[in-house]
């Protein structure tokens, strides 16, 4: 099994909790790529990508189709894209990407729980060598389809790595080539079922199952905070 697959199960959306937080976020996204553009995902690929991973995670129609009116509203908020680096206990780098329209509530929360946990904020920029941001795309794989020439076929769009697991498909590039290789996917036929920039620590560490708690614990109480969408963090 890859770092792809172990860091995609590092990273899944479960850690934000019950559905009830879930689809909020997910709503979050679809409006803000609804308000920067279009809201026909047809003349939009930043929506329509958020509305294809809300799918993935069951998120119903009705919301989804709110989500995209709230966008044209008078009253809904612009809304930022923000990141957060920080240091929790035991070595454990945190990288925070949050959507927000109150920068300076949000800057508190994100400190607050850092510090109140053993952790602390840092210098955005600290972090940059120990990342690398890749586009991660997944799909079901077909009766017929063959990974050795699909990984051929697939070279040119940028792909650095494609692994298949339990009839999924998970295909990896630098995050410079998203747009393209999910056009190769799309020119081939290929349904993608989800596509997200994620962020891949560059020399992961291992920690015990002890250390382990008190990173959960700081997780959970960041992934809480409804302006938090991803933790990626350098656990292996």
């Amino acid at each position: 099994m890859g770092r792809a697959f172990e860091y995609r199960k590092a990273s899944k959306l479960k850690r934000w909790g019950a559905m009830s937080k879930l689809f909020p976020k997910l709503g979050k996204i679809i409006t803000m790529a609804a308000k920067e553009g279009s809201s026909d995902p047809d003349m939009n690929s930043k929506l329509r990508t958020a509305i294809m991973n809300a799918k993935a995670e069951n998120m119903p129609k009705d919301n989804i189709e709110a989500a995209i009116k709230r966008a044209s509203a008078k009253d809904t908020a612009s809304m930022l894209e923000v990141n957060f680096e920080g240091k929790a206990p035991h070595g454990v780098l945190l990288f925070i990407e949050c959507l927000t329209d109150n920068n300076t509530r949000t800057v508190a929360n994100v400190k607050n729980v850092l510090t109140k946990h053993g952790g602390e904020m840092l210098t955005n920029g600290s972090l940059e060598f120990m990342f690398s941001r890749k586009a991660v795309i997944e799909f079901a794989l077909k009766d017929g389809m063959d990974i050795e020439e699909l990984e051929l076929e697939l070279i040119d769009a940028g792909l650095e790595e494609i692994e298949e697991e339990g009839g999924v498909v998970l295909v990896t590039a630098d995050y410079t080539n998203f747009g393209k290789l999910n056009e190769a996917l799309e020119k081939m036929g290929i349904e993608v079922t989800k596509a997200n920039l994620e962020r891949m620590a560059n020399s992961p560490i291992t920690i015990t199952e002890k250390e382990q708690l008190d990173i959960d614990k700081i997780i959970d109480k960041l992934e809480d905070d409804d302006d938090v969408n991803k933790i990626f963090t350098n656990l292996a």
